[in-house]
């Protein structure tokens, strides 16, 4: 029963141990270098991942780049002949540019030979395919606008270091009295926040533009002094729209203090005419009485009509390049103020209030259509049931002098509406307008 050899047991026994650890160390060891492989492939992975991610946002990127530099550079050149009357040429960052306010502005300064460089972020608050036929036609004017939105304060930088804007017309916001009530901070994010990183853009600038914004006749609010004054009170307004543009106004007069920008608000009267916003009661009018749907007409307590003082594009537009050319120098250089700045707001009104049913009458003779009235009380959502301008102070500092009539202004915006959705085109009617 025991071994011839009792020490070769012991030998085999550490043996087999020794080959066991040996295939244990392997085994660890090739686990080991397996780990290796794989923490290197997930690393690889992740920094491609990365690579590729950040190189998309890049290439989506609707600016940068050196192409992009030259079309911001060619757009912003002035093109007023030597000797010009107008001077030299203003080179103006219009943004909201794909708006209607916009659209027009930016073209009447190119016209004229100003540079003008626009900045439009196409959000869907109405049809985006209006702003895309807008800004075809600003680029076969040779006015380039950037897709962006004026909170991308990297983006806005660029274009003050691309070009040294003399002047900015902010024309962008989020507009609309009812909406607010559906989509409170798509207001704040535009028309406070974005109103916010335009300035601080423009203060940093050197040189520091002059400033040019579109405020609202409803900061007037709960006024019932009429016509409405620019010494009026602005304290009590009846919506989160009319408080936003309250905000900013008193926003830009403290830019204005602290770091000597040159500010000009403007208030504007219910702007109407061609390439309008659809969401104005004129234009959904239009739409409506040509489809043989009814329209909509608030009416005020003790059935009063309600009534707007309608400004057509054109007296807004000769409104606005009077500001940008009497606007004064910014005083601020690096965001420091070297002295004081000019601060001013001025109403651009048509100061003739028409009623409602009277434009709708005006439309039903232009579009020979009648339409089906659906007369309701104005609810409570923030609307007034009267704006009237005074416009004394715009016409001795501005020489503003509005000269289109609501039956002039809605002729001319029936024929566009007509032409453009392809309505009557080549009749007789048509012709006749």
């Amino acid at each position: 029963m025991l071994p011839s050899t009792p020490g070769k047991v012991k030998i085999e026994r550490a043996g087999a141990m020794t080959r066991q650890l040996h295939r244990c160390f392997a085994s660890t060891g090739t686990m080991f270098l397996w780990a290796l492989f794989l923490v290197a492939m997930t690393a690889t992975y992740l920094s491609f991942h990365s690579f590729v991610d950040t190189s998309s946002r890049y290439f989506a990127a609707s600016w940068g780049g050196l192409h992009w530099e030259r079309q911001i550079r060619a757009s912003a050149s002035p093109r007023r002949p030597p000797g010009s009357a107008e001077g030299a040429g203003l080179s103006v960052l219009v943004t909201g540019a794909a708006g209607f306010v916009g659209t027009h502005c930016s073209l009447a300064l190119r016209k004229r030979g100003d540079g003008v460089v626009g900045i439009d972020n196409f959000n869907k608050y109405y049809d985006p395919s209006l702003k895309k036929a807008r800004r075809a036609l600003l680029a076969s004017h040779g006015v380039f606008v950037v897709e962006g939105d004026i909170n991308d304060g990297r983006l806005l930088t660029k274009l003050f270091d691309v070009v040294p804007f003399t002047h900015v017309l902010h024309l962008a916001a989020q507009a609309g009295v009812r909406y607010a009530m559906e989509n409170p901070a798509s207001y704040v994010h535009s028309n406070i926040a974005g109103l916010v990183s335009l300035l601080e853009a423009c203060k940093e600038a050197d040189p520091q533009p002059a400033v040019v914004w579109a405020s609202s006749s409803s900061v007037y609010g709960l006024n019932d002094a009429v016509p409405f004054s620019e010494a009026h009170r602005t304290d009590r307004p009846a919506s989160l729209y009319a408080a936003t543009k309250k905000a900013g106004e008193e926003i830009t007069h403290t830019y204005n203090h602290i770091y000597g920008l040159s500010v000009t608000g403007l208030r504007f009267f219910t702007v109407y005419g061609p390439w309008g916003r659809p969401d104005m009661a004129y234009f959904s009018f239009t739409r409506n009485i040509l489809q043989g749907k009814p329209i909509t007409v608030y009416r005020g307590r003790d059935h009063v009509d309600l009534a707007r003082d309608f400004t057509y594009i054109d007296d807004i537009v000769r409104g606005c390049l009077a500001s940008l050319d009497t606007a004064g120098r910014s005083t601020g250089t690096g965001g420091r103020k070297r002295g004081p700045a000019p601060y001013r707001i001025f109403n651009l009104g048509n100061t003739a209030p028409v009623t409602v049913p009277t434009l709708v009458s005006i439309l039903e003779r232009y579009l020979r259509v009648n339409a089906k009235r659906n007369v309701v009380e104005m609810p409570g959502n923030g609307d007034v049931p009267f704006t009237h301008a005074n416009i004394s102070l715009a016409r001795e500092q501005l020489g503003y002098k509005p000269t289109t009539s609501l039956e002039m202004g809605l002729k001319k915006f029936v024929r566009w509406y007509l032409s453009y959705y392809g309505y009557n085109r080549g009749t007789q009617a048509f012709n006749n307008l």
